[in-house]
């Protein structure tokens, strides 16, 4: 089968600074691939390679799709308008591929309804939550049926207990959807309890240094963060990260 993502040899220099790579990554169909790492090891711009808004020093990043809305983004600082509401928010991407108004009204309500956020649909940003803004951001970027979905710490600014919440949100969402996804992520739990694969990245220049799958078949649950397998894989991650983050750490 061939991968939805591939990246061969990709690095990425910012002035004289060697911020990521080299990265070889494969991300199969319908996969939901979680990355994690120090600050700074670049996670962010290998996402924002894949979505096409940052171009690689070298080597090459191969997206294969058969739609013409491949991929879509969801950031940490959830990306939407404030001067739109929440219907025009997440019919964005609808109106720039020319859907038709009726069409593309229909979808961005159905996701709201799918996000909880039906009775919000004429309401702006503003007076929303920080969580409910971020299922707009969801909403918005689900409606346009991406092949792959790209995310960038999107819970990151969320409290604990609304992290959790969404966390589970988006686990039984992607689980229907099978969309295929590479997450960026500092927070262990998280990639274990949404990833098929977790990537365990090196400090800068970040490289992929070693990866684990779950022991959780699918569907599964929220429930897994109180299994013993959930605490010793946890454990093992952060035995493989305690150094990378020293190491950031330190001044150069």
């Amino acid at each position: 089968m061939q991968p939805k993502l591939r990246a061969t040899n990709l690095t990425r220099t910012f002035n004289t600074t060697h911020a990521l790579g080299p990265v070889n990554l494969t991300v199969a169909p319908g996969e939901f691939v979680c990355a994690v790492g120090p600050s700074g090891c670049g996670k962010s711009t290998l996402l924002r390679i894949a979505a096409g808004l940052t171009r690689p020093s070298t080597g090459t990043l191969e997206i294969r799709t058969n739609s013409p809305r491949p991929a879509a983004m969801i950031f940490q600082d959830y990306g939407i308008y404030d001067w739109k509401t929440v219907l025009a928010n997440v019919r964005f991407g609808l109106d720039i591929q020319k859907t038709p108004r009726r069409e593309a009204n229909a979808r961005a309500k159905e996701w709201l309804t799918r996000m909880g956020l039906a009775d919000f649909a004429d309401a702006y940003p503003a007076t929303l939550s920080g969580g409910m803004r971020q299922r707009v951001a969801i909403a918005r970027a689900l409606a346009v049926e991406p092949e792959i979905l790209l995310m960038d710490e999107p819970f990151a600014a969320l409290d604990a207990q609304l992290r959790t919440i969404l966390q589970d949100e988006l686990l039984a969402l992607t689980q229907s959807t099978r969309t295929t996804t590479l997450f960026i992520t500092h927070s262990l739990e998280e990639a274990i309890v949404l990833g098929d694969r977790v990537l365990v990245m090196s400090a800068r220049p970040g490289r992929i240094i070693a990866e684990r799958r779950p022991p959780f078949s699918r569907p599964r649950t929220g429930d897994i963060r109180s299994t013993p397998e959930f605490t010793e894989l946890k454990g093992e991650l952060w035995d493989l990260l305690r150094g990378e983050v020293h190491q950031e750490a330190i001044p150069a």
